[in-house]
């Protein structure tokens, strides 16, 4: 019988699991995958496929075979604190599926997210899991780092515009913004497409296009904050975030917000701006007091004074 072979992703790597098969139980697997990570086997968080999604391993006597899982197979592996928050707990109702897109009527929305310096990588795990969880950032950051840490050739101090060390201690930090960089290298992890609407120019940078991903998801950028969109259904049914690549529709719906939000000057220059919070009309100078008056109010929506 051919061997049967997963291949595990976590925080600090890639590792290989053997000595399983589809007739093995959940509760085997979860002592494997405990073995080589080193996390509490109680704590497990494990996602699979593309776009990545939760798997179910509550069953603890259900077999491999039961529960999708084949050889070949790549897990993503984190641990999660066991005591879950009530957000984590009330999180909304989140599609996958994404054949039903092309029959889910609905409007492309924002879903705003705390102002804290982690908002890009608090929308990514919004667009991935359907719940706001600022913990995740530092998973995102850890995987970052270790990609950039294991290919100092691909990223140079002339792309990170610091040594490849430094660059890697100073993304670890809570307070260090993500951008380019970092979403291309979310994107390559995750194996999906991370489109951009950047409401400063109009238009939407596509992270991965050129690796032909199946799934896309969507953020929006204002020159300071990062948010995700997702679809909100005419129904009032589960919201959806993750996109088929070869339907246009919601990648043309997301074009025509980017156009609206930068017409409205919905966005921040942060090169020269002054602006005013939409929430409380004070008036900021500069990307420092704009990102500071967020971080302090949890107000995001800023206009630029023209």
């Amino acid at each position: 019988m051919a061997d049967f072979v997963l291949r595990v992703k976590t925080k600090t790597g890639q590792k290989v699991v053997n000595g399983l098969s589809s007739s093995k139980t959940v509760s085997e697997l979860k002592r494997k995958l405990s073995d080589v990570t080193g996390f509490d086997v109680n704590a497990l968080h494990v996602l699979s496929g593309f776009p990545p999604k939760v798997l179910n391993l509550s069953s603890l006597n259900s077999t491999l075979s039961d529960t999708g899982i084949v050889s070949g197979d790549t897990l993503i592996v984190e641990e999660k604190s066991m005591n879950l928050s009530n957000d984590e707990k009330e999180s909304r109702p989140h599609v996958i599926n994404t054949e039903r897109f092309s029959d889910t009527p609905g409007m492309l929305m924002k879903k705003i997210v705390p102002a804290d310096n982690s908002c890009l990588f608090t929308s990514v795990g919004y667009v991935l899991n359907g719940r706001v969880d600022p913990t995740c950032s530092d998973y995102m950051r850890e995987i970052i780092a270790t990609s950039v840490a294991s290919d100092p050739d691909e990223y140079s101090e002339a792309i990170l515009g610091k040594p490849n060390s430094v660059y890697c201690e100073w993304i670890l930090k809570a307070d260090s913004w993500g951008g380019a960089i970092e979403l291309s290298i979310l994107s390559k992890f995750f194996g999906l497409e991370i489109a951009v609407v950047n409401s400063v120019n109009g238009i939407i940078n596509r992270f991965g296009e050129d690796q032909h991903y199946g799934q896309r998801v969507f953020l929006i950028f204002d020159g300071i904050h990062y948010d995700p969109l997702y679809l909100e259904p005419n129904d009032g049914g589960s919201i959806q975030t993750i996109f088929p690549t070869d339907d246009e529709r919601v990648l043309v719906e997301a074009g025509q917000l980017a156009k609206e939000a930068k017409s409205s000057r919905q966005y921040t220059d942060v090169q020269n701006f002054t602006v005013k919070c939409l929430v409380c009309n004070i008036h900021l100078s500069g990307q420092t007091a704009a990102s500071q008056h967020a971080k302090e109010t949890g107000h995001m929506n800023f206009g630029e004074i023209a």
